[in-house]
């Protein structure tokens, strides 16, 4: 990316290069201001996943001179595929927000979102607002170039370098940087613009961005100049000329809200989803920003209540409002820092602040040789259990939220349901949208210790919900009685429980699974009737209680039972063919020995009878 100032140097993504050698490569300043646009059109896709459509050309330029040092170059494509590693609108929020919550070592107490109107074309656009330390000139320039990150520290959450070219470029075409900065006695303010719409529209084949500096360390702001007059007001034009304000007065004015310090992102041209509707929703909350294509309903088979009840929950509303999302995206509370959303400060909450029977598990990761220092998982039950099946694990890397409710029990599975657990894993590394994790090695390890936390819990704390508890006297005396399977025919049949032939096989338990109806648990009434079409085979299997009966195990223990009892089975015969192949033996071994001992005795006769049969001549 190429940062058009005057400035010493221009950045491309990550090398630098002469300024008199840039020049010869890149067209004029004044020139990119006036260049005719190559397609005369709008852009012909406003949605995001479109939007990168478009031919290119493919011819690059060599160097003009021999002393000139040949870099890689970055087309405005790269920008739209760059800024693909978001899937989901609001992970680019987050990383603006990132941005703001990092400014806090330098004094920041706010960051504001919300929805602006472009006086240009009257359209909407996207606001982020800070009161931090803002950029001064060459922080700027980082900042729009790719791979610069000065955020290295164990408390900063950015670190690539790339978070604000992804997220920008992932809500809109367009956007528009204001800071002011104090660096010792110097305070400065600055202006950049990356547009793809500008790239694209003027037919560049290399990332510009322009950009302009003041100094207004006096009562005026003064230009800074690093080359000529010419460059900075070519510059200045161009900003003018495709960012939503049409005079120098008018972006004069965008500052005066920031005050001495802070910065001011503008997001526009904002993305459309595939109906041609902005993919961000303003209309339906005052107070909110939500994503129309994030909404789903629930079941048709499931009651109004229910539903209702499940889209209330905050798992469900973290898909498509923005409030809802930032109040669970920081793990600890801010005490001086508020995010105001719409000119209402969002309320900071936590889920594990509200769980029933909560335990504190500590997990201790093993970092090659060396064992990490241990990380504190708090877990129980969501206040709405029973009635919610809401589970998983809020995973937290330094403050950050990456993985929201992460089910980490088996689909389908009753155990763990309504568990739900809080932690902040800082040992594995985020992935580049940070809406995940690296799938490594300390990963794994980590999935399969929080699958045991939550089988250990479960033990102990399911009948608190009123679950059967796995080992209990209850759950021992459900193996000892018959189930009755009854044939389309008539006929009934006793098994015990306790035998081998009680396990059913895996695909009718799965159908029976299938079959059951909506809500049902442990915990419905005492007679339930499960009816489901065999492969081959046309039965109804009635599952029969008596009313003084104690209540019976779910499906999935009794499937549970059912593996237990077949791997019991398969020792013992394991253990059988051991036996008979050792008796084998043994009889292999005892008619060997048998052999050797007539054998021994014939030769113990053999060598008898010469004596028996000459005793007188001994004599004589």
């Amino acid at each position: 990316m190429t940062p058009k100032s005057e400035k010493g140097a221009a950045l491309v993504d990550g090398c630098t290069t002469d300024e008199e050698d840039d020049a010869d490569t890149q067209p004029p300043s004044n020139a990119i201001a006036t260049t005719t646009a190559s397609d005369p059109s709008d852009l012909d896709y406003r949605s995001f996943w479109k939007a990168g459509s478009y031919a290119v050309n493919n011819t690059i330029k060599p160097p003009s001179s021999q002393d000139q040092l040949e870099h890689a170059r970055v087309h405005p494509k790269f920008l739209h595929s760059n800024a693909t590693s978001h899937k989901w609108a609001f992970g680019a929020v987050a990383e603006l927000l990132d941005n703001a919550v990092d400014e806090i070592h330098s004094g920041a107490t706010f960051v504001k979102v919300d929805k602006i109107d472009i006086m240009k074309d009257n359209t909407p656009a996207l606001l982020f607002q800070d009161d931090g330390g803002g950029m001064d000139p060459e922080s700027i320039r980082k900042c729009m170039s790719l791979g610069y990150s000065s955020k290295k520290t164990n408390t900063t959450i950015g670190q690539y370098g790339n978070g604000f070219k992804t997220s920008t470029m992932r809500l809109g075409a367009d956007v528009i940087v204001l800071s002011r900065a104090v660096r010792g006695s110097q305070a400065t303010q600055s202006v950049g613009l990356l547009s793809y719409t500008f790239l694209r529209k003027t037919g560049q084949d290399d990332v510009i961005v322009p950009m302009v500096d003041f100094d207004i360390s006096s009562n005026w702001a003064e230009p800074i100049i690093y080359g000529s007059h010419d460059d900075w007001s070519s510059n200045l034009k161009t900003i003018l000329e495709w960012s939503p304000f049409s005079s120098k007065e008018e972006l004069m004015l965008q500052f005066e809200d920031i005050g001495a310090h802070g910065t001011k992102v503008i997001i526009y041209n904002l993305w459309l989803n595939d109906e041609g509707i902005y993919e961000l929703n303003f209309d339906d909350d005052d107070e909110d920003i939500r994503l129309r294509d994030e909404t789903t309903h629930g079941s048709s088979n499931q009651p109004r209540r229910r539903i209702a009840q499940m889209q209330s929950h905050i798992s469900y509303r973290i898909r498509y409002s923005l409030r809802a999302y930032a109040s669970i995206l920081y793990l600890r509370k801010f005490s001086n820092f508020s995010i105001i959303l719409r000119g209402k400060p969002v309320e900071q909450f936590n889920i594990a602040d509200e769980l029933q029977y909560p335990i504190i598990v500590s997990y201790r990761p093993q970092l090659g040789t060396v064992v990490a220092e241990a990380v504190d998982t708090k877990l129980g039950f969501i206040k709405e259990a029973p009635d919610l099946s809401v589970c998983g694990f809020n995973v937290y890397h330094k403050n950050r939220l990456i993985r929201p409710f992460w089910k980490v029990t088996a689909d389908g599975s009753s155990k763990g349901s309504g568990v739900v657990g809080v932690l902040e894993a800082n040992f594995i590394e985020p992935a580049h949208d940070k809406q995940d994790f690296e799938r490594s090695s300390l990963f794994i390890r980590l999935e399969t210790r929080l699958k045991q936390m939550v089988n250990d819990y479960w033990k102990v704390n399911c009948h608190h919900m009123g679950y059967q508890t796995p080992g209990t006297s209850v759950h021992k005396t459900q193996k000892d009685r018959p189930i009755q399977i009854k044939s389309s025919a008539g006929l009934t049949s006793n098994v015990e429980a306790n035998q081998t032939s009680v396990g059913l096989p895996a695909n009718v338990t799965h159908d029976l699974r299938n079959s059951l109806p909506p809500g049902f648990g442990p915990r419905t009434g005492v007679r339930s009737k499960l009816s489901s079409s065999f492969q081959g085979s046309k039965e109804v299997v009635d599952l029969v209680d008596a009313a003084d009966e104690p209540e019976p195990d779910s499906i999935d223990q009794i499937c549970e039972e059912n593996v237990q009892l077949f791997l019991r089975c398969e020792e013992h015969v394991k253990k059988q063919t051991e036996l008979k192949q050792m008796i084998a033996g043994l009889e292999k071994h005892l008619e060997e020995s048998k052999r050797k001992c007539i054998q021994l005795a014939a030769y113990v006769e053999s060598k008898k009878k010469p004596n028996l049969s000459n005793p007188t001549s001994e004599k004589v």
